[in-house]
């Protein structure tokens, strides 16, 4: 089963606990007391940049009929709505702007390029994800209600469509998410199913009518005899973003090492107990500048985790200093490449869509799900006895795999 106690699975004491939570918010005073004119500049700047790229994109667009026109206005688009979703309104709608009490950059007041409604998504996300993140049972975005992610999920026959869901799933990602905020505000509202003129209903359909009514009624209209390719222009970008979000995303929540926890494990969660189940559930991936901007800095998914609404801009400099307590505490710090990343939960999809009778390891031990069970048999020793230093979760999971491979050959 999922991880049930979070002490005994990062070989951490309550007192290691809660030293390294008043560690991390010690990080957050430090950023929230520096907050200013530097931040203030790169969110303004953003934000022009990325109206600029949109309105090149669709002045291009009017000539799409030409085929150069369509892939330079098309490229434009798809960036300006990629930046507009990931850097700005995922961001933005966190509330990492609020301190600066502008109402244009405001989480109450924003609402970005999307199907979903961004009301819905703070309710669905903001405080469902960040608050019950990976707790099986509790966490809403855990599979998004469509793909087993973890074994301790009972296998169902639907599961057998993942790969062709989760193909579904990553094209149309942005409607993927709007059903399922739309689902979750209902729920959490109460709201019967049959009332058609509830008020997550009227949000909903009013999102959707302005949306598709912009990118593919308004806009290639204006386009005049060039409207078909505008169109298709707009369907290519909103795909293309899609892709992006989707993969950004799986990358940051599902790759090995993303660890699972039950309701027991959270039912008398201190806050430092939240920090550290933050860290070992969350995965980043290996980014430069470009490619941290154009996730939304989401590459710093751990991070992110940690201090939801601290500016993103900062993630680079907050993971120096994470690196540092993981060090500390011989914690994993869950990293890869873009591509290693994706496919470590793109394998997860597809060995998850079988039944747990098809599977090798268990819900203890699996590269994707694992618990303090898995080292059950392992020295508990807290100090390496020849170097002296600390030995914690990560020095355990590398005795792990030792006693695994040894378990393996004798096979």
């Amino acid at each position: 089963m999922a991880i049930t106690d979070i002490k005994a699975f990062a070989h951490l004491t309550e007192a290691d606990i809660e030293s390294l939570g008043r560690e991390l918010d010690a990080i957050r005073r430090d950023v929230e007391e520096s907050r200013g004119i530097r931040d203030a500049r790169y969110i303004r700047r953003t934000i022009r940049a990325q109206r600029m790229l949109e309105v090149a994109g669709r002045a291009t667009l009017m000539a799409s009929k030409y085929r150069p026109a369509w892939l330079a206005g098309t490229a434009l688009l798809t960036v300006a709505k990629i930046i507009e979703n990931m850097e700005l309104g995922h961001n933005v709608s966190h509330g990492q702007w609020d301190w600066m009490n502008d109402p244009e950059i405001h989480s109450t007041t924003w609402e970005w390029d999307m199907t979903g409604p961004s009301a819905q998504w703070k309710r669905a996300h903001n405080y469902s994800h960040h608050t019950y993140t990976n707790i099986v049972g509790m966490d809403e975005d855990l599979g998004f209600g469509i793909l087993r992610m973890t074994r301790d999920e009972e296998w169902r026959p639907i599961n057998l469509a993942q790969p062709i869901n989760n193909l579904i799933l990553a094209a149309l990602f942005e409607w993927g998410i709007a059903l399922h905020d739309w689902t979750i505000d209902k729920e959490t509202r109460g709201v019967p199913r049959w009332q058609l003129n509830s008020e997550p209903n009227k949000l909903f359909f009013r999102k959707i009518a302005r949306q598709v009514g912009k990118d593919f009624v308004f806009y290639p209209a204006l386009s005049g005899p060039a409207w078909k390719s505008t169109l298709k222009a707009n369907a290519t970008a909103n795909l293309i973003r899609n892709l992006w979000a989707y993969a950004v995303i799986f990358c940051g929540h599902f790759p090995d090492g993303s660890e699972k926890f039950t309701v027991s494990q959270f039912e008398n969660e201190t806050r430092a107990e939240w920090y550290l189940r933050q860290m070992l559930g969350s995965a980043n991936f290996k980014a430069g500048p470009a490619m941290a901007f154009m996730s939304g800095n989401l590459s710093f998914q751990i991070e992110h985790h940690l201090f939801p609404d601290l500016p993103s801009n900062r993630y680079a400099e907050i993971s120096v200093r994470v690196q540092e307590l993981c060090d500390k505490y011989d914690l994993p710090y869950t990293t890869g490449s873009l591509g290693k990343q994706y496919l470590l939960a793109f394998r997860t999809i597809h060995k998850l869509a079988l039944p747990d009778r098809f599977l090798k390891r268990t819900s203890d031990d699996a590269p994707e799900t694992s618990s303090e069970r898995r080292f059950a048999g392992l020295s508990a020793r807290r100090v390496d006895p020849e170097t002296g230093k600390r030995r914690g979760l990560r020095s355990a999971i590398n005795d792990a795999k030792g006693k695994f491979k040894d378990r393996r050959n004798r096979v």
